[in-house]
């Protein structure tokens, strides 16, 4: 079996770091070819002295002499997207719409993009969709619940005819179960303190508010093709069932382990294969239970707003992505309550004019602009 190149795109925050435990399981089948953060040096250094990649970047322009010195035996370049060029797999583990150019870059040079930055795809789909099509280009998701269903579908060869629905699950959050009044008062800490996994701050709190998964649902139609009507979303709070497709035969098809990013990890760094290490494995003689149930769509209403956005299509979902990522910096400051972060989302998606025409790169960063921009207004009005 051939050694695999990996470059990590963001490799100082928790998807990168446990990228990086999944090479140290498996170092005779893969290797750290490029490394890149925004302004983690610290961090970044240590991980390069580490792995000893070719490439390092860093967004941070006033770091990168530092980082030249201190790692005399790597390149040291300007953009995220350098990383591409050496690696046989990128793994696109930058938070938030910052993420696209990573994207965009891998699918055109024709390469395995392991995802984990759902805003890119989300945001981006209709000018991501066409370079899916380059020889060699392909999408593994990194997400738990995008893993599962890619997982479930090689068990069929039609999705388009034979899967009936793909369920998401969701944990629910720290607050699932609470009423809207109960959350009013909700502080940071609190939201931040997720039951199951743990993850940066920002995907935090969209899981706290569900909009975690509603964007995960306009990424699951982009990346499966499957419309909207078709996806659904149910609270199972064990996080053992990491998703499931259902086929028009009446079977469903689940992945189940227990909840470890290292394993959709090491899945989208060896697909087609499999590694050998056993990531997740559960101890089926202490599993006590299985609990499924409907969301609350009236106290997590931003599960809806992400419908919404998706089933609107275009720039629509770039608009609501950014808004999202307004509230959600504006909530963590302690300028917004819990409660009022779907009212800032919403009332910025009033605003949205659709762009005419085909889709470009540039249309989607305009609007993304124009998201952010309508949802500071919201909030300065609200001030």
């Amino acid at each position: 079996m051939s050694e695999v190149r990996v470059a990590i795109a963001g490799s100082s925050g928790s998807i990168g770091t446990q990228t990086l435990d999944v090479v140290r399981a498996e170092p005779d089948r893969f290797r750290v070819v490029a490394l890149g953060v925004s302004s983690s040096v610290d961090v970044l250094i240590a991980q390069a002295r580490e792995f000893r990649p070719e490439l390092v970047t860093v967004a941070d322009a006033s770091q990168r002499a530092a980082v030249s010195a201190a790692l005399p035996f790597a390149t040291v370049v300007d953009r995220l997207e350098d990383l591409v060029e050496p690696a046989d797999v990128v793994v696109n583990a930058v938070v938030g719409f910052a993420g696209l150019p990573v994207t965009l870059s891998t699918l055109a040079a024709g390469k395995r993009l392991a995802l984990a930055n759902k805003e890119s795809l989300i945001a981006a789909g209709p000018v991501v969709r066409p370079l899916r099509s380059r020889p060699g280009a392909e999408i593994v998701p990194v997400d738990s619940e995008h893993c599962a269903v890619h997982q479930c579908l090689r068990s069929s060869r039609r999705t388009a005819t034979e899967v009936a629905r793909i369920v998401l699950t969701a944990s629910g959050g720290p607050f699932r179960g609470r009423s809207l009044d109960e959350l009013r008062s909700v502080t940071v800490e609190q939201a931040l303190a997720h039951p199951t996994w743990a993850m940066g701050p920002k995907i935090t709190v969209d899981s706290s508010t569900l909009m975690n998964k509603g964007l995960e649902v306009i990424e699951a139609h982009e990346l499966f093709d499957v419309d909207y009507d078709r996806i659904e979303v149910v609270v199972h709070p064990q996080s053992i069932v990491h998703s499931m497709v259902e086929f028009t035969d009446g079977s469903t098809m689940a992945q189940l382990s227990l909840p470890d990013m290292r394993l959709p990890i090491g899945y989208a760094l060896a697909h087609p294969d499999r590694i050998a290490t056993p990531f997740g494995r559960i101890d089926w003689t202490r599993l006590e239970r299985l609990d499924f149930a409907a969301p609350d769509r009236d106290t997590f209403r931003c599960l809806d707003l992400a419908y919404r956005a998706g089933r609107a299509g275009g720039t629509v979902p770039a608009f609501l992505s950014a808004a999202n990522e307004i509230a959600v910096d504006a909530f963590l400051a302690g300028r917004l309550t819990w409660v009022e972060i779907p009212a800032v989302i919403e009332s910025a998606l009033d605003h949205h004019v659709e762009t005419p025409g085909t889709l470009s790169s540039d249309d989607i960063v305009a609007a993304d602009e124009r998201g952010r921009a309508a949802a500071r207004k919201v909030l300065e009005s609200a001030d």
